[in-house]
């Protein structure tokens, strides 16, 4: 975990949540808007790239079971609004997808390369604190990863009364 990180991750509530970006929709959100859920943050390079499509079609596919969860899933990066409404018609997407053009949000998670997002992934508690930062993501099966950790971590929250 980069040193960033774990500094967002001591502090408790990150301070990118007050960060606004628009979706695929041009709808802006915040992610301080989902605390109180679990929240999935993956950022991924470029809309329609074979690894990215790879792991946006791997979210969707569990979409309904991180929903059934109570986890949110929000896809992150740095294309436009137009790429990402696109993108994610071309394929299906029913998560939330934020433009981050200018890198702002990229930047605050220590994810922000030559321009574009490393792939990336944060499970973001209910209270807003990170539980789990996934580095160097290799997209084929990640997303199943990311699901059991979430059910862990609710099984864990639920075995010591959170």
């Amino acid at each position: 975990m980069s040193p960033q990180v774990e500094e967002l991750r001591k502090s408790g509530i990150l301070p990118a949540f007050s960060v606004t970006l628009p979706d695929q929709y041009g709808a802006s959100h915040r992610l301080i808007d989902f605390v109180g859920k679990n929240l999935v943050l993956f950022f991924y390079p470029k809309d329609e790239s074979p690894g990215c499509t790879i792991e946006g079609k791997e979210f969707r596919d569990l979409h309904a079971q991180f929903a059934a969860l109570d986890c949110a899933v929000i896809g992150v990066s740095t294309d436009s609004v137009a790429s990402h409404r696109a993108f994610a018609t071309n394929h299906g997407f029913p998560f939330i997808m934020l433009a981050d053009e200018s890198g702002e949000l990229a930047r605050d998670f220590g994810v922000l390369g030559e321009g574009v997002a490393e792939r990336s992934t944060f499970v973001i508690d209910r209270e807003g604190r990170v539980a789990r930062a996934f580095r160097g993501v290799n997209p084929r099966g990640h997303a199943e990863q990311v699901l059991k950790f979430v059910r862990t971590l609710i099984e864990s929250h639920l075995m010591i009364g959170g």
